[in-house]
C-alpha cells in the first residue's frame, strides 16, 4: 500500500464511508477506489484535493507528496497475467456471407420495375426502401413505375420519357393522376368527380382539354404518385 492510499483509506474509515459510498461521491469506480488505496492507481494531485474535499480532510500535506520513488514503484506493480487459451475461429465462405448481405438488403429495399402502358414490357427498376412492408406508404404488392409515353399532360409537366411512380387503385379520388383504360387506349389523365356516376378527365397538351363520361366507361389502373424528370 502507497502513503497516498493509506492515508486515503484512514480517512475515509474515519468519515465513516464504504469504498462504494465514496467511489459514487467521486463519481468514479468502486475497483478504481479500492485499487488507489492498495497503492496500484498513481492520481493527480487534483483528484487528491478532490478526495480531501469529500473525506473533509487535507491530504495534500508535504507527507502525501509522491515521489519519484513512489512512482517507480507503484508502476511496477503489475496485475496478474491471464493465460491466454488458443480460440479456433471458424473459416468463413466468402460467398455465404455475400449471400447473407444480400438477404439483409432484401428486407430493406425492393426493385421496383418499371412498365410501359399495358404492363407487358419492362424497362428496368428502380430500389426503394421498404417500411412495415411498404413502400411510400402502400402495400409492396400494388407499387410499381411507368415510362410516360405521350405527352398529352405536358401542361401539368408530365411529359414522354418521365418516370412515374404509382400504385394500383380500384376507387377514384378527385383531382387525383391517374393511368386509365379507356375506349380502347390507356392513358394519363387528371379526374375530377362530379354528380353522381359522371367525372370529368382533364388533358392538357398545352392547352385543357376535357371530356365528361360515367365512370363505368373507365377502367382505373394506377394513381401517379411521384415523377421523376429528365431534364
Amino acid at each position: 500500500m502507497s502513503r497516498v492510499g493509506d492515508r486515503i483509506k484512514i480517512a475515509r474509515e474515519s468519515s465513516g464511508l464504504s469504498q462504494k459510498a465514496l467511489a459514487k461521491k467521486l463519481g468514479l469506480a468502486e475497483k478504481y477506489v479500492n485499487e488507489v488505496e492498495l497503492g496500484r492507481k498513481v492520481i493527480s494531485e487534483a483528484l487528491i484535493a478532490k478526495i480531501g474535499k469529500v473525506l473533509n480532510t487535507d491530504l495534500n500535506d508535504i507527507s502525501m507528496v509522491v515521489t519519484d520513488e513512489d512512482l517507480k514503484r507503484e508502476q511496477h506493480i503489475e496485475a496478474p497475467k491471464k493465460k491466454i487459451s488458443s480460440v479456433s475461429v471458424p473459416k468463413m465462405n466468402l460467398s455465404e456471407v455475400n449471400e447473407d448481405w444480400s438477404s439483409a438488403f432484401s428486407s430493406v429495399l425492393k426493385k421496383v420495375p418499371i412498365y410501359n402502358y399495358t404492363f407487358d414490357k419492362e424497362y428496368g427498376y428502380r430500389e426503394l426502401p421498404i417500411h412495415s412492408n411498404k413502400i411510400n406508404g402502400y402495400s409492396v404488392d400494388k407499387v410499381f413505375y411507368i415510362s410516360i409515353e405521350e405527352n398529352d399532360m405536358m401542361g401539368f409537366r408530365i411529359v414522354k420519357g418521365d418516370i412515374a411512380l404509382v400504385h394500383s387503385v380500384k376507387e377514384i379520388e378527385s383531382n387525383g393522376i391517374y393511368l386509365i383504360e379507356h375506349q380502347n387506349s390507356r392513358v394519363i389523365r387528371q379526374i375530377k368527380k362530379l354528380d353522381g356516376n359522371k367525372i370529368l378527365l382533364i388533358s392538357n397538351k398545352g392547352s385543357i382539354s376535357t371530356e365528361t363520361v360515367n365512370s363505368k366507361e373507365i377502367k382505373l389502373l394506377a394513381k401517379l404518385d411521384l415523377l421523376e424528370i429528365k431534364l
